[in-house]
């Protein structure tokens, strides 16, 4: 007799498939519809087509975003995995001081994304902030609020502070599960320290740290709130993002069908370039295996 499938469990997830098409699926449905339309108020609206599509493709100011964007994140991976896999290494790996490191790490992360900025913003400044105060003593001319590379050096230093943690805490989980045996016998073998790490540390890290990659590179191309808050995209559109370029044009211009056209393709960016980095990486680890 043919086993018959029970379909029942398919309603176990309808009320997450129903969360998802209200909090997603249909906000989604909504700035598509904005993209090739056009409307002067009064819920009126007229077909433009591919219109909003083809003059964001040529808009200088959409491209020199990008290029920011692009540089940003360049810059935040360069460093933060580096310094993310540093910092895993040299963390104890058992006893108080484990634990202790380990909550240290976590505190940057649980502090919301608004209050990062105001912190930096405060701290920045040369008339009550130690950073500033401290530059000025030292005869440094800094002010992130007029100058380009103290603008940048800023919202670097500040996503490092706050991001780098996370990178270490996945490179730290992925030595855990390294057994003590693959040490011992890299001991036995007098190998070097270079050595362990290469071929021992970071094939096993290399899972978690594909997953930090991907999130550090998503969140950083989609940075918004730190920024904002900190330079408010100055000076003049020294650090003005991709992401705060979209809702100058939605919100403060109110430009809806460009705006749309414009996160759409700002989306579709994310989507390829996570792609292509994740089908990198899994190429890697699969070559990494075979050997």
């Amino acid at each position: 007799m043919m086993k018959t499938d029970n379909q029942k469990a398919w309603f176990l997830v309808l009320p997450v498939l129903i969360l998802v098409a209200f909090s997603a699926v249909i906000p989604l449905m909504t700035v598509v519809n904005y993209s090739v339309q056009d409307t002067f108020g009064s819920n009126q609206f007229f077909w433009a087509g591919l219109t909003w599509f083809d003059e964001m493709l040529h808009s200088e100011r959409m491209w020199n975003a990008l290029g920011r964007q692009i540089v940003f994140s360049g810059i935040i991976l360069a460093i933060e995995v580096p310094l993310g896999i540093f910092v895993a290494l040299n963390m104890p790996k058992k006893g108080f001081w484990a634990s202790f490191c380990l909550v240290l790490m976590s505190l940057p992360l649980l502090i919301p994304w608004n209050v990062v900025g105001t912190i930096w913003q405060i701290f920045g400044r040369v008339d009550i902030g130690l950073l500033g105060y401290t530059l000025d003593a030292l005869g440094i001319d800094y002010n992130y609020t007029q100058g380009f590379y103290a603008a940048w050096a800023t919202v670097i230093t500040m996503d490092v502070w706050h991001w780098t943690s996370l990178v270490a805490l996945l490179a730290y989980a992925g030595l855990q599960s390294i057994p003590d045996a693959y040490y011992q016998a890299a001991k036995i073998d007098q190998a070097s320290r270079w050595a362990v790490f290469r071929y021992i540390e970071l094939p096993k890290m290399r899972g978690v740290l594909t997953i930090a990659i991907l999130l550090r590179f998503m969140d950083s191309f989609k940075i918004y709130t730190e920024p904002f808050v900190l330079t408010g995209g100055g000076p003049g559109n020294a650090t003005t993002f991709l992401s705060i370029d979209l809702v100058k044009m939605a919100l403060g211009q109110f430009d809806l069908g460009p705006a749309a056209a414009f996160s759409l393709m700002y989306f579709l960016v994310i989507m390829v370039i996570s792609y292509v980095f994740y089908i990198v990486m899994t190429n890697l680890d699969k070559e990494e295996g075979g050997k």
